[in-house]
């Protein structure tokens, strides 16, 4: 699917992966290159980046596993990202900002769909609807879930709920978001999350620097 206001005049960038792949460490040194070369660069999250989706942020990713049905979890993911992208990332992007969101709609077709088990049909129907907004680009983070448990530093701010689904459960994240990435190759590129965070940078900025560019031309 195009992304919707596509003509704004900023950049819509999101980073995807499982947890511990390393995401929020690329989104900072990809900011500081894209400020050093003049540019805003935006940083923000999910769920959360605005207020109210913060108070919601808490409700997801906090507590026992079996809070939240999956249904529940991805009208409460959806809840806060309309008001993410209201309060946050539209504003950014209609004065020309480059937005970097860690974590975005990918998260909730993996996490809440192939993961948990609501229906993807739901998941594309709701942001449709409620959202209207898809990334320029977007970069998937890939690391074996062993290797990612080691980085996790959720459990220590009781953010943990998600990884405590298990390792099964990780696994299939890493599947949808490479099948993400193969079904939609013009919006995705996948790096690899095990190379050095300097190299993966530079890759981030070059994927940037090539859809900018096409975009720009278009």
């Amino acid at each position: 699917m195009p992304a919707e206001g596509a003509d704004h005049g900023g950049f819509f960038l999101t980073l995807e992966g499982v947890d511990g792949a390393g995401k929020s460490t690329l989104a900072r040194a990809l900011a500081e290159r894209l400020r050093a070369a003049g540019l805003e660069a935006v940083l923000t999250r999910e769920p959360g980046g605005s207020p109210g989706a913060e108070d919601i942020r808490r409700l997801l990713v906090e507590g026992d596993p079996d809070r939240w049905s999956a249904g529940t979890e991805l009208l409460l993911f959806t809840a806060a990202r309309a008001d993410h992208v209201e309060k946050l990332i539209r504003p950014a992007l209609a004065r020309g900002a480059v937005v970097i969101c860690d974590r975005y709609v990918d998260s909730t077709r993996a996490y809440q769909s192939v993961g948990r088990g609501a229906a993807l049909a739901d998941v594309d129907a709701l942001h449709d609807r409620m959202i209207r907004l898809d990334p320029d680009l977007t970069l998937i983070l890939d690391l074996d879930p062993e290797v990612a448990e080691t980085r996790q530093t959720g459990a220590a701010k009781g953010e943990d709920r998600f990884e405590r689904f298990g390792a099964d459960f990780q696994a299939r994240l890493r599947e949808a978001f490479l099948a993400i990435a193969d079904a939609d190759r013009d919006r995705c590129a996948v790096l690899d999350a095990n190379a050095p965070v300097e190299a993966l940078a530079e890759a981030a900025l070059a994927a940037f620097n090539a859809k900018h560019s096409e975009m720009a031309a278009s």
